[in-house]
């Protein structure tokens, strides 16, 4: 059933649930972030094709992860901040989140099944993975950190109508 992702609840970044179901026909870009990485400039890029295409459906999600070389380490209202006033980011930040191991937060299991990384592999490869999920909650295509955010407008575009 593709509307699978629809059944999830998030955490916002200011500590709110958000459920997953009021992005229904919605277009999303759902990326795992880190403020010290070498994609950390991948915001900017996020945020412009956010203010492009956001009053036509789309919805980009992040969600902070320490994981890949300790890259996240700030609270929640640091990383807020930082993105605020590095970037300009105003899509919508997620609380910090697990994206691999036993402690996987149960949406990033969910589109690890749904688009497996190279040679079938599920396990997020490093920060700035990205997921594309269509408006009927299908998740369409996964995308290595090294995919700049803008090299995906056409596949945006294409699944925003």
């Amino acid at each position: 059933m593709s509307n699978e992702i629809y059944q999830f609840s998030v955490t916002d970044i200011r500590g709110e649930s958000l459920p997953m179901a009021q992005f229904e026909n919605k277009v999303l870009l759902i990326v795992n972030t880190a403020s010290k990485c070498g994609f950390t400039p991948q915001y900017k890029a996020l945020e412009e094709l956010y203010q492009e295409f956001k009053q036509q459906g789309l919805v980009i999600l992040g969600f902070p992860c320490n994981q890949f070389g300790a890259q996240e380490q700030g609270s929640e209202s640091e990383i807020s901040e930082f993105c605020e006033l590095n970037f300009g980011v105003t899509f919508p930040l997620l609380s910090k989140i697990e994206v691999n191991g036993p402690n996987t937060d149960p949406l990033y299991a969910y589109l690890k099944k749904s688009a497996k990384g190279l040679l079938g592999s599920e396990a997020i490869k490093w920060n700035f993975t990205k997921f594309l999920v269509n408006k009927q909650g299908k998740v369409m295509q996964r995308y290595a950190s090294t995919t700049k955010p803008e090299a995906l407008r056409e596949q945006i575009q294409a699944l925003l109508g």
